[in-house]
């Protein structure tokens, strides 16, 4: 977890980003909008895109579905490798999905 806030700490100044939480899990939100969580057991980023970004992402096999309790989040792709660059990006992202 300590991954997550160190590559989304710079968000943090952006005016309306703040941390919070959904459904339990540590996140980040603009403007009251959830765009990326941390996973508090892998440690796994978890950020929302569009659902055609999404299946895109898991087709390359960079990142899984976001299933918690079985249950499939079209627009949210989880992402275990770390990679602080690519994870950056990915939080900018989806920053800038959920701002439109």
């Amino acid at each position: 977890m300590d991954f997550f806030w160190s590559v989304a700490e710079p968000l943090l100044a952006v005016d309306g980003v703040e941390k919070s939480t959904m459904m339990g899990y540590p996140c980040l939100r603009t403007d009251g909008d959830f765009f990326a969580s941390v996973h508090p057991d892998s440690g796994d980023l978890i950020v929302k895109l569009p659902a055609d970004r999404v299946n895109a992402v898991i087709e390359a096999d960079e990142g899984s579905a976001f299933a918690p309790a079985g249950r499939r989040f079209r627009e949210w792709v989880c992402i275990a490798e770390r990679d602080r660059e690519r994870w950056a990006e990915l939080l900018e992202e989806a920053r800038t999905f959920v701002s439109q």
